[in-house]
């Protein structure tokens, strides 16, 4: 069993996948963009995974949807923060800031977010290294090719999983250098950020070659347009494709999946998990 170290607390992680629910507290994400732009709204979202069985939450104010814009980070803020302090004392479940600004990273974490999920893998804005390390936050180091508003024009790689190896491979030299521990840090692919639908899958099915990092692999795969390439669906009917994927993700080794639908992937998983484990398996009670 790993450990994801986050602010003092060590999160245990096992071949039971953690749940994160996604918080977009956006106007312009392309699947959920609006819904959850008042703060009201994006709380009771959150509370609302919380009751389905999300271990980790994960609030965002900017859209890094492709070809997006950053916004500004006064923006940002108004946002996320009065989200996160909100959520901070409504519940014990982790929260996550999705940002790849330190500024936005280091309110957050003042206002009582406990990581940092960035999509640069704290590049885009280096400051941000310094303030994870400052407050001990748990990291989701992401890989991403280009930025959101070029990573889809053509992505190209020679063999993607081993690129995106030597990547975290020197991400987490330079990141503990830098101070970070590393078992704050958890390691994203970036699913859709800078990659094909044939890169998503050979990615998908090359966990176990990442997990021999040493560290714990997230997977953000829900509802993303890789899967209307598998399927032939719009982002209103991936549900049971992003399902789908869950499964395959965490048969594979992910120990976090980052979905919309929590109640449906976590169904679906402990289901799935009650057959294969059979007789190994303690039912509820009638």
């Amino acid at each position: 069993m790993s450990m994801w170290t986050i602010r003092g607390t060590q999160i245990p992680l096992s071949d039971h996948p953690l749940f994160m629910g996604i918080v977009n507290a956006t106007p312009d994400s392309f699947s959920d963009g609006g819904r959850f732009l008042q703060a009201d709204a994006a709380v009771e979202h959150a509370l609302g995974l919380v009751s389905e069985g999300a271990a980790l939450l994960d609030i965002g104010g900017e859209s890094t949807r492709p070809g997006s814009e950053a916004v500004p980070v006064e923006q940002e803020l108004e946002r996320v923060i009065p989200v996160i302090a909100r959520l901070a004392e409504a519940t014990s479940v982790p929260i996550s800031v999705d940002t790849c600004k330190a500024e936005v990273a280091r309110r957050a974490l003042r206002a009582g977010a406990r990581i940092v999920n960035d999509i640069s893998g704290l590049q885009f804005d280096p400051e941000i290294v310094n303030v994870c390390r400052d407050f001990g936050a748990g990291v989701v180091c992401m890989h991403i090719q280009g930025t959101p508003r070029t990573m889809q024009v053509d992505p190209k790689y020679d063999d993607v999983v081993e690129e995106v190896y030597r990547y975290f491979a020197e991400r987490l030299d330079s990141l503990t250098r830098a101070g970070l521990s590393a078992e704050s840090i958890v390691l994203d692919p970036g699913i859709g950020f800078g990659k094909t639908a044939e890169h998503n899958l050979e990615l998908l099915a090359g966990i176990p070659r990442l997990r021999e990092l040493g560290r714990p692999v997230l997977i953000g795969h829900s509802r993303k347009r890789f899967v209307k390439r598998v399927l032939g669906h719009n982002v209103d009917e991936r549900l049971f494709g992003t399902i789908g994927i869950s499964l395959a993700a965490a048969v594979r080794g992910a120990q976090v999946l980052r979905v919309h639908d929590v109640a449906a992937s976590r169904d679906a998983w402990l289901a799935f998990q009650a057959v294969v484990r059979w007789p190994n398996v303690t039912l509820p009670p009638e």
